[in-house]
């Protein structure tokens, strides 16, 4: 797969005591998954690496950056190309500013694969 012309993006799994850091996203029709529940991340400027993408997209985002982040790898489709990052949160949710999207939260890997998170906004 040529993935040259394809948009990439920059992923970020943040974990904290079991559970991960989710963004509902909001319900835009033009946007890539819209009002589902998702990792925090975005689109990868031209010049910019994917790791200075992530932390952008996190400051934008939730204003929090990681100390360090590790690459998990690079995942593609027919859609988009993810470059996907993880580090631990080390900061409470209350602490986090959400700036775009819905809602957050922090959920189990059961939640997650059951696809039932819930939120009241």
């Amino acid at each position: 797969m040529n993935n040259n012309n394809l948009p990439h993006v920059a992923i970020a799994i943040l974990y904290r005591e079991g559970k991960f850091l989710m963004q509902l996203r909001d319900n835009i029709p033009t946007i890539f998954y819209p009002g589902v529940w998702a990792f925090f991340g975005g689109h990868i400027e031209p010049g910019e690496t994917a790791e200075v993408a992530l932390k952008r997209e996190l400051a934008e985002e939730i204003s929090y950056i990681p100390e360090t982040v590790s690459e998990f790898g690079v995942y593609s489709d027919v859609k988009v190309v993810r470059h996907v990052f993880h580090a631990p949160l080390t900061v409470e949710l209350k602490d986090l500013v959400l700036g775009e999207g819905w809602d957050m939260g922090l959920l189990t890997p059961a939640e997650i694969k059951a696809g039932k998170a819930y939120s009241e906004k």
